[in-house]
């Protein structure tokens, strides 16, 4: 690795008031010298007691910056970022995350050693709150039934892996030259994006599992349903601004809900036995493997109220999910171009 490269972390935040201290303090707690590290916090306009907390670091910690996102959209907040960072490395964090004390460190050694575009690491989904619902949605979050191939999710530990996507990312700052920012017209699955056009130009994505993170999910079932709501309708919507979707994973819950109304349109179209029977069948398979996930956490925590709520939060996962992937299309034939947004193609 060359002499100790100044390092630009980046995070977009808004309204995180119970979350930016921890994340700060996870960031000063790294073992990277201070002085080769500027942390610009991208502050989406908060109207809770964030800015004032991350205004308190900036007084004690002159390498943090607090600075606006006038856009108020996470996008914007990167891209602003790159532009007015002094690094020559970038590494992109979340708020809503804490982070191995030897994170940096970590990101620049395997970003290095392996000549990497784009390093990332695992994440370790912690639960917000010692609760029966927030540690099943913890334990669906990190489930291959719910996060598919997407390894970091999962908590992979087999060793470095090249991969199609990361969380966060290391980046040399001059990548973006060459590929471009991110698309400010999305509002989520940016990096999923912009890692699509950094592996189209030939850009390698590396995943190491000693670059933890310690994420925190929605503590309650209304707001994990929000949030894959969400999650769904940004899959598709990107569809809208580039040619190339994003990995089979993210659209198996739109295939599942449409799959389901197309049987039940059958059947009541046709009034035929065969429709009814395959929706029962659909619908027993799905139980099926969800019990079976579920009974993992009741050995895990010797709970057996897990067989009955695991199920549930699975439910909420891919419905929620794929209703939004719905709602994104009907957004994509309905919608006119976002006015003063422009594609970074």
């Amino acid at each position: 690795m060359p002499n100790t490269p100044l390092v630009s972390v980046i995070i977009p935040c808004r309204n995180e008031e119970k979350f930016i201290s921890a994340c700060l303090d996870s960031i000063i707690a790294n073992d990277y010298p201070k002085d080769k590290m500027e942390v610009l916090v991208m502050d989406g306009m908060s109207d809770d007691r964030t800015r004032e907390i991350v205004s308190g670091y900036t007084k004690n910690y002159p390498f943090i910056k607090l600075l606006d996102n006038s856009k108020k959209i996470t996008s914007w907040a990167l891209n602003t970022g790159i532009k007015q960072a002094e690094g020559e490395i970038i590494v992109r964090m979340d708020s809503h995350s804490t982070y191995d004390n030897r994170y940096i460190s970590n990101c620049l050694k395997y970003l290095y050693a392996y000549k990497a575009d784009n390093v990332g690491g695992i994440w370790k989904i912690m639960p917000r709150e010692n609760t029966l619902i927030n540690k099943a949605i913890v334990f669906v979050s990190a489930s291959i039934f719910a996060a598919g191939d997407a390894y970091y999710r999962r908590g992979y530990n087999k060793g470095p892996k090249w991969v199609d996507t990361v969380f966060g990312g290391c980046y040399r700052k001059e990548i973006f030259d060459k590929v471009g920012l991110f698309n400010e017209n999305l509002e989520r699955s940016q990096d999923m994006e912009f890692n699509i056009r950094l592996r189209k130009a030939g850009g390698k994505i590396l995943l190491a599992p000693e670059i933890v993170t310690y994420y925190y999910p929605k503590s309650t079932l209304k707001e994990f349903l929000k949030h894959n709501f969400q999650d769904g309708l940004w899959a598709v919507y990107p569809l809208k601004f580039i040619r190339q979707p994003l990995k089979l994973r993210h659209y198996v819950p739109l295939f599942l809900i449409t799959g389901l109304l197309l049987l039940s349109f059958l059947y009541f179209l046709s009034n035929s036995f065969i429709w009814l029977w395959l929706i029962i069948l659909f619908t027993l398979l799905y139980l099926l493997l969800s019990l079976i996930f579920a009974g993992q956490m009741v050995i895990k925590e010797k709970d057996p109220r897990y067989f009955f709520l695991i199920p549930l939060v699975f439910i909420i996962r891919h419905f929620g999910y794929g209703f939004g992937s719905i709602v994104g299309l009907i957004k994509i034939a309905l919608a006119k171009e976002p006015p003063g947004v422009q594609s970074v193609f």
